[in-house]
């Protein structure tokens, strides 16, 4: 937490990646399959070695926003991951891809579609059954159409969601691996501008002969990759079949045919060219402008991303010069004489919302012989060392510690709770015994640091607070609860006390603050 005449770099933010959000594709039972019953389930220990979604009957989009620290393109990517209708492997071919396309500017939703219903426990092992009986094909044929209809559902409702998702309605395309590249090919053939691809990206897919159609007269382009050494392909030549259906309709296509590779390889690293697929895909995608950023401006999250770093950077240059910022107040301190007879000097010590203080009231430090000593951004470790110099030195009769806030935000790293109540208990016994009355000031309320993002330091707040109360009482310290007078429902900082919304007083929070630290100091005064 620095002073706020350094505002751009304390109100950065640093981006943390929400929780999911999962979509129903369907209100109610997807259309073809109301009288499905089972749920998903996930296996994770199985001969094709990833984890693996199974039993899918009410088919979902989880969404993977692009990342906010580069810039947006407004291009969309539902990923269908493959598994030969049985099951999913929704990491290795899903959330992998999800990652990489999120850091291109690329908002990403992973489709659950339906599948053939397993009725045990391990997916490929009844997959591997099932392959090796007559028929097998045709019993999967089956599920297939309801696979493409949750495709096309999918992509119709992203479309009409492009709006909420910041996304372009006219960039929607669609990733598939495998039996998810049947997915994503079919998903274009009897389409309708509401549920029609923009793009279509086919890695190793599963178009058998009976499934191979006609491409559309308005094929949207289309991206394939496989290998020769593919079973797939080297039994149908799925992937040529695939790309000359586009390439008579005189339709954009592109192939990559890897000599080696196998099938299912995903971001697998193997160390052969295959593992550098998904950047034949990046510069595909590029050439048709779809990595192009929305804007040219810098995004908030980007801005925040760097100012994070410069605020870093200002913390690590003081390691080496000036870790505890000595020289901050030395001038000042060499001009502050000593007290003179029936002086009331009191000394406030503590990081941006005390010296803020001084700055934004100075006529409530200047009427009541108070000095500010307070430093933004710094932690309880850093007052520690510099206590002699700003507070022991200046001879006062009191000292106010208002310490902690920037130890949860971790402006130093991490610091268990018990070593910022340490520091503190070390600033109040090196003034006791120098004869000056310490006064422990709470930790104000925070829900979240607009610098340092989603460490949630509500309740370690609240807890810290008791801390310093129970020791105040137990060594006859006086204690300022300025938490409770300040805090919503939330245990945050009320808003309309904020000027930063989150941790930063404005001059109706100081004004709140005035007569509890003016009380307490008249309280702590009259002690003998």
């Amino acid at each position: 937490m620095k002073k706020l005449t350094l505002a751009a770099l304390l109100l950065c933010a640093v981006a943390v990646k929400a929780q999911q959000k999962v979509i129903q594709l369907y209100p109610g039972a997807a259309p073809g399959s109301e009288k499905w019953t089972w749920t998903d389930a996930e296996n994770d220990d199985n001969a094709w070695k990833t984890k693996a979604v199974y039993n899918v009957s009410r088919p979902t989009l989880t969404v993977y926003p692009a990342d906010p620290a580069v810039q947006a393109t407004g291009t969309a990517v539902i990923i269908c991951p493959g598994g030969d209708f049985h099951a999913l492997s929704f990491y290795k071919e899903g959330t992998d891809e999800a990652a990489w396309l999120n850091k291109k500017g690329i908002t990403v939703f992973v489709l659950k579609y339906r599948l053939e219903h397993t009725l045990g426990a391990d997916p490929a092992k009844e997959f591997s059954v099932k392959a090796a009986q007559t028929g097998f094909e045709m019993d999967k044929l089956k599920v297939v159409p309801l696979a493409v209809a949750d495709g096309q559902a999918a992509i119709a409702y992203v479309r009409s969601h492009a709006a909420d998702y910041k996304i372009l309605p006219n960039q929607v395309g669609i990733l598939g691996f495998s039996a998810g590249g049947t997915v994503a090919v079919l998903s274009a053939i009897n389409a309708t501008a509401k549920n029609r691809p923009d793009f279509i990206g086919a890695i190793y897919p599963y178009i058998s002969n009976r499934l191979l159609k006609p491409a559309p007269v308005d094929a949207p382009p289309l991206f394939i990759i496989a290998a020769s050494d593919d079973p797939l392909n080297a039994n149908e030549q799925q992937n040529t079949n695939l790309y000359h259906e586009w390439f008579k309709a005189k339709r954009s296509a592109e192939l990559h045919i890897y000599a080696k590779g196998g099938h299912g390889f995903g971001m697998n690293k193997q160390n052969i060219p295959t593992d550098n697929w998904i950047d034949r895909l990046g510069d595909w995608m590029n050439d048709l402008g779809l990595l192009k950023p929305l804007s040219n401006e810098k995004t908030a999250a980007q801005k925040s991303a760097e100012g994070w770093a410069s605020l870093q950077k200002y913390y690590d240059d003081l390691v080496h010069n000036d870790w505890a910022w000595l020289s901050k107040y030395s001038d000042a301190n060499t001009k502050v004489a000593p007290p003179a007879p029936g002086e009331k000097r009191v000394i406030f010590i503590g990081n941006s919302i005390t010296e803020n203080w001084g700055d934004i009231d100075p006529a409530y430090f200047k009427d009541n012989n108070y000095v500010s000593r307070g430093i933004g951004g710094q932690v309880s470790a850093q007052m520690l060392v510099r206590f002699r110099e700003d507070v022991i030195n200046l001879k006062p009769l009191a000292v106010v510690i208002e310490a902690g806030t920037n130890d949860f935000a971790q402006n130093r790293g991490y610091i268990a709770p018990e070593n910022i109540f340490g520091n503190i208990v070390s600033m109040c016994e090196l003034a006791n015994i120098n004869g000056i009355k310490p006064i422990i000031g709470s930790v104000l309320p925070a829900t979240d640091f607009s610098w340092h993002r989603g460490l949630e330091p509500a309740e370690k707040i609240v807890a810290l607070n008791d801390m310093l109360k129970a020791y105040a009482a137990k060594n006859h310290f006086t204690y300022i609860d300025y938490w409770s007078a300040m805090r919503n429902d939330k245990n945050g900082l009320k808003v309309e006390l904020a000027q930063d919304g989150l941790v930063h007083p404005n001059l109706a929070g100081y004004k709140v603050m005035e007569p509890l630290a003016k009380a307490a100091i008249t309280e702590t005064l009259k002690k003998k």
